[in-house]
């Protein structure tokens, strides 16, 4: 200790940076929607979420991206309140190559440290976004 830095960015290029990343996990039709959805005294929203949180942590080395979106569902489901949100990341997960299995493993941890409520909402969440195979059932 101290680690190294691990930004992969720096101020002048988190911006940009960032948005390549956020469209690398979640797709470049999604966030190209976003930023068109959104209106003008919005847009810098949309800009604070693609430097600041794609840009300046999720970029970040040390962690894989597959592991920090594990990381990111299961903070956003015990934060609770989050629904839209758990649902994009149930999404991103799969996305990065995170499994059902493997968000189905994170709740399962979960549930003792927040509850059956917030357990229950990311699960109807999963199961909207990566719905059970019937297949040998």
């Amino acid at each position: 200790m101290p680690l190294p830095g691990q930004a992969a960015a720096t101020p002048a290029t988190r911006a940009e940076h960032g948005r390549a990343v956020q469209e690398q996990i979640v797709g470049v039709d999604r966030v190209q929607r976003m930023y068109a959805a959104a209106a003008g005294d919005e847009r810098h929203f949309q800009q604070f979420l693609s430097a600041n949180c794609f840009g300046d942590h999720v970029a970040r080395a040390g962690i894989g991206v597959p592991m920090r979106e594990l990381l990111t569902f299961a903070m956003l489901t015990a934060l609770g309140g989050c629904d839209a949100q758990v649902r994009r990341h149930v999404a991103a997960n799969l996305t990065v190559g995170n499994t059902r299995q493997d968000l189905l493993d994170v709740l399962t941890v979960l549930v003792p440290f927040i509850g059956y409520p917030r357990t229950l909402n990311a699960l109807a969440a999963v199961n909207e976004i990566a719905p059970a195979s019937t297949e040998g059932h």
